[in-house]
Formats: structure tokens, C-alpha cells, sequence
């Protein structure tokens, strides 16, 4: 019903006969799924973005599952869908390896793990890179005291090391920027300004040898006006025919100069 509804929107969307589309219909069915976003009350936009993420996988996945199972005499052939791949995994999720090295016995462990979303750290409390953003994400680091490994080869825990990379860079990256984080004991959001590059997004620095695909485009953003308890989303979105940047705050869609689309309020990036 959701992936119905989804389909219905981006179809308004693109027909281009209205100067805004409303997602009501969309809002309302995928309430149904999840409760906490049919009250109309302040939500977490990357939050938000997740769950509608799985549940369009979910309802993309069991469609293929249903195809799989008529076409097949076997009863259990129904029950699963290959790998559990859809629309959205091919497009959105990634794989990370996070290498994990005893101290002890330097004994090497790689753990994956796949991805939707990168969430970033930000590194300055005034301005920085999204270079910046990713060096601190990817950086070493070390796990001591109550985050002790299990050491399998040691037999018992021990301090080690632990460094992400991507194994897999999916066709579309989505970062987020956590900008409400906590400081000396208060959640607060973080106003830095981060810079972000709209084209040759390099990612080869984080990926291993195998990984290809490293270079990405700037294609949306989504900002964040406002503080913990409140505040207003808007999007910038780059039209993939013509490649002018659009503004779209709540019933006003407009063109915007290139210029515009680096903005302090940046939450969320999709290259």
C-alpha cells in the first residue's frame, strides 16, 4: 500500500500539472505502518528517511517473493526473495568492513556490516569540510576498558583497534551530518558550517582496492532551520534533465542560482 501510494506521488511529481504536490496520501498510509509519524508533532527527517527506506524495500522484496513463489512447484521457494535485494538496495545500500585488530596478538578480524545512510560526525564547532567530516568517521580508533574486544585467537578481552572502510559505494550516497549531539552533559545542535563539494566527491581514500565508483555528484540536500525543540525542513533538488537546482519549502517550488545550495543548515546529503 505504501510503495502504491510512493508511486502515486512521484507520478504527481513528474507530470508537472500542479505547481506543488502535497504527500497527504503518502503521509497518511505510511502512518498506518508507523504510528509515531502520523501525529502531527516535530520528527527527525534522517529518522524518517530510514524508515521509509525499509518499508519501501520491505514492499518491494515481498512483491518479487509472491512473482517467485507462483512460478515455482517448490512450497518453501516463496519464503525469502534470493539475497533479499530490491529497488532500493541496488540503489541506496553500500557495505562498510570494519577492520579489527587485537593489540595482543595483532591477530586481524574484519566484521561487514551494509549501509543506508553515513551518519558524520562534525568535527568544528565553526566550519569545516565534508573532507573533514569523512577523515573523522573513517579514522582509526581505539577500543579500551568497558569496549574491550572478545579476542577469539587470545581467548579473552583485549584493547584493539578498529578502522571502517567501504567495501561496496552504492549508486546513491546519503550522508548525515550530526548536528545534535551531545555537549557537556546537553543535547544541543550544532550550527558549523560545513562546506561540501557539489562534484568529484572522491570517496577512493575510505574505500579498499576492490571498491569501484568512487566519484560522486551533489543531487539533494536537505536543510534544517531551527533547534532541538523546533524547527522547518526544506530541500534543495537538482532536476536530473535539466540540471537546475530547485528550492522546495512546503508549497513554494522555486529555481535557484547553483549558488544557493551551499547553506549552513545542510542535514542531510545525497550524491
Amino acid at each position: 500500500e505504501s510503495a502504491t501510494a510512493f508511486g502515486c506521488l512521484m507520478s504527481d511529481m513528474w507530470l508537472g500539472e500542479f505547481d506543488y504536490v502535497s504527500p497527504e496520501a503518502f503521509h497518511s498510509v505510511f502512518g498506518k505502518r508507523y504510528p509515531a509519524f502520523s501525529r502531527r508533532t516535530q520528527h527527525d527527517a534522517q529518522e524518517f528517511l530510514i524508515c521509509v527506506l525499509d518499508d519501501l524495500h520491505e514492499a518491494f522484496k515481498e512483491v518479487r517473493a509472491q512473482l517467485h513463489g507462483r512460478h515455482s512447484s517448490d512450497a518453501g521457494a516463496s519464503t525469502g526473495s534470493g539475497s533479499g535485494t530490491s529497488i532500493i538496495t541496488k540503489l541506496f545500500e553500500g557495505q562498510l568492513s570494519y577492520g579489527i585488530r587485537c593489540l595482543k596478538c595483532k591477530a586481524l578480524t574484519d566484521r561487514p556490516e551494509s549501509f543506508t545512510v553515513l551518519s558524520l560526525p562534525i568535527p568544528s564547532t565553526r566550519v569545516c569540510s565534508l573532507q573533514d567530516c569523512l577523515e573523522c568517521f573513517f579514522q582509526p580508533d581505539t577500543l579500551t576498558r568497558n569496549n574491550q574486544i572478545h579476542c577469539y585467537w587470545c581467548g579473552g578481552n583485549q584493547d584493539a583497534t578498529v578502522k571502517a572502510s567501504i567495501t561496496k559505494a552504492p549508486q546513491i550516497i546519503i550522508f548525515h551530518l550530526k548536528r545534535f549531539a551531545w555537549q557537556d552533559k546537553h543535547r544541543r545542535k550544532l550550527s558549523t558550517t560545513v562546506c561540501y563539494p557539489f562534484s568529484d566527491l572522491d570517496l577512493s581514500p575510505y574505500s579498499t582496492v576492490s571498491c569501484n565508483k568512487a566519484e560522486y555528484s551533489l543531487c539533494a540536500v536537505v536543510n534544517h532551520a531551527g533547534d532541538l525543540d523546533y524547527g522547518h525542513y526544506t530541500a534543495f533538488c537538482k532536476h536530473s534533465v535539466t540540471k537546475h537546482w530547485y528550492s522546495f519549502d512546503d508549497a513554494q517550488v522555486t529555481k535557484i542560482p547553483d549558488s544557493a545550495v551551499q547553506a549552513d543548515t545542510a542535514y542531510l546529503l545525497f550524491y
